[in-house]
Formats: C-alpha cells, structure tokens, sequence
C-alpha cells in the first residue's frame, strides 16, 4: 500500500517553503513501476530547482527533514538545466525515470529527454562489470558463511535486477513493466538460467525461506547468470562498433 498521505504532505510542505524555487516534484522508482514493496522499497522524490545553491537549498530542508523522519531517503535535487545536460551519463536512471514517473507538482520536465541508445548500451556495460567484480569481492570476503552469502546476495539483487531491465532493453529495444518479466525475457534473449536471481528476490520479498534452499548451490547459478549477461552486452557493443 502506497503512503499516498505522507507524498501529498510532502507536496505540501515543499510548497509552503520553497514554492518560488520549485519547478516540479516527481514521484519515480518502484513506487511508480509496479516493483514497490511496503518496509523494503523507499519512496523516490525528485525535486527540479531554479537555484541550486546552498542557500536555495535551505528553503526546501524543513520539508526534507520532515520526510527523512518518516524513514525515507532525501530528495534528487537537480536544476533543468542539469537535468537537460545528464542525459549522457545517467542513461539507466534518467530513462527509468522518464519511463515510471508521476509528476507531483509543476511540469513534466522528464517528458521528451532524449538518451542516447548507444551511451545507454556503454552504462550498462559498465554497471555489470563494476558491479560483477564488487560482488566476487564480497563472496570472497564471506569466507563461505551461510548467513553472510546471504546478505551479500540478499543486498545486490535489486540492483542486478534493474541491470538486467536494462540490458534486455540494450539488447533488444523491448522494455518489460515489471523486472520478474524483464529477468525472464532476458533469459530468454540471452539463453541463461534466471532462477537464482529470481529465488534472491522471492526470498528478499519473503515469500520463500532462505533455510529451503543451498545457498553455496544460489551463489554458483547467481555469479554465472551476472557473468553471462555482462558477456552479452559486450558482444553487442563490439557488434555495434564493427558495424560502424
């Protein structure tokens, strides 16, 4: 169930304090995508600013401070113009973005960004191996404690979800609603077991026991599914290259 009182309040007291700074506050994440899940998800706000400066900012903390004490995050906070200048370099977050939003207040400044399929394709790339090589560092440092490989899978599932929401779309331009239907037409496309990630995320949403299953068995499946997934965006980037 969504805290559609608490957003609205947190409309409210943006407005009362720092109205003339405002240009929007949009509402994104899986509280918009359909992924939301109540004690685990956070509620994701992005507030675009006409001044961005220190003092612009203390306008909009009184609600912020509000917000963080009802246990979520902070606001984005981004001017237009940076917002209009990032499309190079956050390409996952700003076509997650424009794709599931809700615009809470002013304009809808994500409509009509443009992202570069191709730049999008290189950040995927990049986020899948940066994020390959942290994980075999924690399974590592796990010394193969149960609990302990756990937490490390338990903690990197969401983000290799989302990565793999955005390779299907790098390889192949479809964009599933929701990341249990992007996992599966991703294994589908690439030709990989998908079951360990979609146990992590069963288990992480409870709705299956970690005690049913081998966690030395998960952690083998998971690390070769990430593994194949980063191989496969490579070879479409070479593809790509050689076919210009």
């Amino acid at each position: 169930m969504l805290p559609e009182d608490k957003i609205n309040e947190f409309v409210k007291r943006a407005r009362e304090s720092a109205a003339p700074n405002l240009e929007a506050i949009i509402l994104f994440g899986s509280v918009v995508s359909g992924d939301f899940h109540p004690g685990l998800s956070d509620v994701n706000l992005f507030c675009v600013l006409r001044d961005s400066s220190f003092k612009a900012l203390q306008t909009l903390a009184p609600a912020v401070k509000w917000w963080i004490g009802q246990k979520q995050p902070p606001p984005l906070c981004m001017t237009r113009h940076e917002l209009e200048r990032s499309t190079d370099i956050f390409t996952i977050e700003l076509l997650d973005m424009s794709q599931h939003h809700r615009v809470l207040f002013g304009e809808d400044v994500l409509k009509g960004l443009h992202i570069s399929t191709h730049l999008h394709r290189i950040q995927v790339e990049y986020e899948l191996r940066e994020k390959l090589v942290l994980l075999r560092q924690h399974l590592l440092a796990a010394d193969g404690n149960s609990a302990r490989l756990w937490d490390v899978v338990l903690h990197s599932a969401p983000s290799f979800a989302t990565l793999f929401r955005h390779a299907l779309i790098a390889l192949s331009g479809e964009s599933a609603t929701g990341r249990r239907d992007a996992i599966q037409a991703l294994a589908k496309q690439v030709n990989f077991d998908s079951s360990a990630i979609e146990q992590a995320l069963d288990v992480r949403e409870r709705k299956t026991d970690a005690k049913k299953l081998d966690v030395n068995d998960l952690c083998t499946r998971y690390l070769a599914a990430i593994e194949k997934v980063a191989a496969a965006v490579d070879q479409a980037l070479d593809t790509e290259k050689r076919a210009m």
